[in-house]
């Protein structure tokens, strides 16, 4: 008996952790609003999620301590995980979400392509909301979504247009090319290729790199054999990204990197070390009055607000909130229907720490034009307009020297 006891009572001190390990929230009352997070806690990007995750939790707790939402229901977050990669997994994972944890939206999912396979398989034809905080495919611009998916990070097509106008003011005119063989790869390589050949610049080699490898010298040795000085990684910052640079510093092929933001974290800069000094990329965010804001409302949260797509998970959980007030309803149609209207005008302009207000305002019939952390306005099919930081890696740290 004592020995039966012993082990059920480990049993349980285990589960216990492994639920505060994974976040998790304590067992939900039958009239809490549950919402999916459905991020890569395992995989090519697991250094950055933790993070996003806890923004957007920490926007559910503002909302929930709030006391407003709907007279006073809590917001409580159910977490799984996308990996990243696995396009069944994550899938599953959100199957489970929305029938067995009943979520009534989903903050996420991540990457490009599992983002793209549960918004086809599982979310849009439920009638589930999706709010990526980070999938930034052109491709997710035309999925057949019936206005159910959106995102707050911008689209690629964006961002490759505003690198190349970073190497060009850079004076940087050739250069070659490595992506992750992925939806989220190529569609930035092709994005980025095609505005920098515009304005002059020529791309000696373009050429797709596979994750999970434990050697990428062939890979390293065929880019530098095109001859050009410069190598831009377009991949992931735990995965192959990270491989391809170490492996061009360990045989001298290139010493100068060019990183987007799949490819923006201090995991990579603590694995690689000095030899990432002077590397220079492009992220989403800005320096608005809503960044300062939301890096004050983290720190007193507890939560660590400097971090590539934080603001963009924090503003991806308010957006939720915020449409299941202006409808009066968590009913999943209801926020799919008012997700527009809360994110842009007309409305008093709404910032982080300010979901309170902006529940009171709804809750008397007027109306929120929310700007939060990253200056939110969603055009075209759920399409975040969007602001890019351009980074340098200077002493051991990315640094912002403006933003585009």
């Amino acid at each position: 008996m004592k020995f039966r006891m012993k082990v059920l009572a480990a049993t349980s001190a285990m589960a216990f952790v492994a639920a505060m390990g994974l976040g998790m929230a304590p067992a939900a009352k039958a009239d809490d609003i549950k919402v999916g997070i459905i991020l890569g806690f395992t995989g090519p990007i697991e250094s950055l999620t933790p993070g996003m995750a806890a923004s957007a939790e920490l926007a559910m707790k503002e909302v929930s301590d709030s006391g407003k939402l709907l007279g006073g229901k809590m917001m409580v977050p159910v977490r799984a995980d996308s990996t990243c990669v696995d396009s069944a997994a994550a899938t599953a994972a959100a199957e489970r979400l929305i029938t067995s944890d009943g979520v009534v939206a989903i903050m996420g999912a991540d990457c490009s392509g599992v983002t793209t396979s549960i918004a086809n398989n599982t979310a849009v034809p439920n009638g589930v909301v999706m709010v990526s905080p980070s999938a930034t495919s052109p491709a997710l611009s035309t999925i057949e979504d019936k206005g159910f998916f959106f995102r707050t990070a911008p689209s690629d097509a964006r961002q490759g247009q505003v690198l190349a106008d970073v190497l060009q003011s850079r004076g940087i005119t050739n250069v070659a090319v490595t992506y992750t063989n992925n939806d989220y790869g190529k569609g930035l390589a092709d994005s980025f290729i095609a505005a920098f050949k515009a304005s002059g610049g020529t791309v000696e080699m373009n050429a797709a790199h596979e994750d999970g490898k434990g050697d990428y010298s062939a890979e390293v040795g065929a880019l530098a054999a095109s001859g050009s000085a410069h190598l831009v990684v377009l991949g992931y910052l735990d995965q192959g990204g990270k491989g391809i640079i170490q492996t061009s510093l360990d045989t001298g092929a290139f010493d100068a990197f060019i990183l987007a933001d799949g490819m923006i974290g201090q995991s990579l800069i603590d694995a690689i070390g000095e030899g990432l000094n002077g590397a220079i990329g492009t992220l989403p965010g800005s320096e608005s009055e809503g960044a300062k804001m939301f890096l004050e409302v983290a720190t007193a949260g507890g939560v660590d607000g400097d971090g590539p797509f934080r603001g963009e998970s924090y503003d991806a959980a308010a957006l939720i909130a915020l449409a299941i007030q202006a409808g009066g309803s968590a009913d999943r149609s209801s926020i799919q229907a008012n997700m527009l209207a809360v994110a842009n005008a007309p409305g008093e302009q709404i910032l982080p720490g300010e979901l309170g207000k902006a529940l009171q305002i709804l809750a008397d019939g007027g109306e929120v034009d929310y700007q939060g952390a990253t200056n939110v306005e969603l055009i075209g099919p759920g399409e975040a307009a969007g602001s890019y930081k351009e980074l340098e890696v200077m002493d051991g740290a990315f640094k912002t020297i403006k933003v585009h």
